[in-house]
This record gives C-alpha cells, structure tokens and sequence, in this order.
C-alpha cells in the first residue's frame, strides 16, 4: 500500500510539472520566502533520488544529495526523473543506515527502506503544501484533491463526511 501511495504522489508531481511553463516553475514566490516551485519539486526529487540511490549500499545520506540545478528549471528532466522512480521504488523491505551530518558530529542511525519512503513521502507531501500556496497565484494549474495533504488527513475527512 504505501508504494502505491507513494506512486500516486509522484504522479500528483508529474501531473503538476506538465502544467507549468518554464516562467512559473522558475518564478520566486514571496509566499515561498522567495523560493520557486521548480526548487521545491527539486528538493523532493533529490531526496527520494539519495534513498534509491543508496539503497544498494544500504546506508544512506540525504545530506550529500546533487543539488541539481537542472532538475529545478527544467520540467522535461524533472519528470524524466519521477517517472524513473516510478517504477524504482517497488524493493523489498531491508535494514538500512541513516548517516546525519547536519549537526556539528556525524551520527549513524538504524531504519529501514519502508520507514524512509514514508518519510519521502511525508516530506513531499510538506513541500506541495508549501507549492499549494504558490499556486492560488496561478489558478489555471489544476492539482488534484489529495495534493500536499497527508493520507492520514484524507482518511480523517472521509470518516467525518459519514
């Protein structure tokens, strides 16, 4: 179930990056404390990219990730991408080492593959909330229903609508 979502959620990106124009995925938002959708999309490709990347090695780093320019000004790489790891992020459940370096001290920590493609998605789920806001400012771009909100909330609507 969770790769299924986590598919979806890629979709919901894919569907997204076919809408905007080159302008719109690279214009700075005040909303986005000047960032743009282009570098929010990038964010959430290179992070789920260092987990499928590292996955063979089984330790992993999103700390080191590229920080590829091009996957934030250029639409056609960026789904090129997504729709890569579409069909990459179907792997068996393993042991896994998260390595943080964002305090002064390296730090190792155990997880798995299925608690990190959770966090992937919880993370992609954040940054579309944040695009959400940037998108009132374009209102021709149709999203779907379920853009930047959590399952759980999803879930949470349906059983109140009962």
């Amino acid at each position: 179930m969770l790769v299924q979502i986590v598919k979806q959620n890629l979709s919901e990106n894919i569907a997204l990056l076919h809408q905007l124009t080159y302008e719109e995925m690279t214009l700075k938002f005040p909303e986005l404390g000047n960032a743009t959708i282009g570098e929010h999309l990038r964010h959430i490709i290179e992070l789920l990219g260092s987990l499928l990347d590292y996955y063979d090695s089984g330790c992993i780093n999103y700390d080191t990730r590229k920080r590829d320019i091009i996957l934030q000004t250029d639409k056609i790489e960026a789904i090129k991408i997504l729709e890569k790891y579409r069909f990459e992020i179907d792997k068996p459940n393993k042991t896994l080492y998260l390595v943080n370096n964002c305090f002064s001290d390296t730090e190792t920590l155990e997880t798995n593959y299925f608690r990190e493609l959770l966090y992937n998605l919880e993370h992609s789920i954040h940054h579309q909330a944040l695009i959400k806001v940037a998108l009132y400012r374009l209102p021709h771009i149709k999203i779907s229903d379920s853009f930047g909100i959590a399952p759980s909330t999803l879930e949470y609507r349906k059983q109140c609508a009962q």
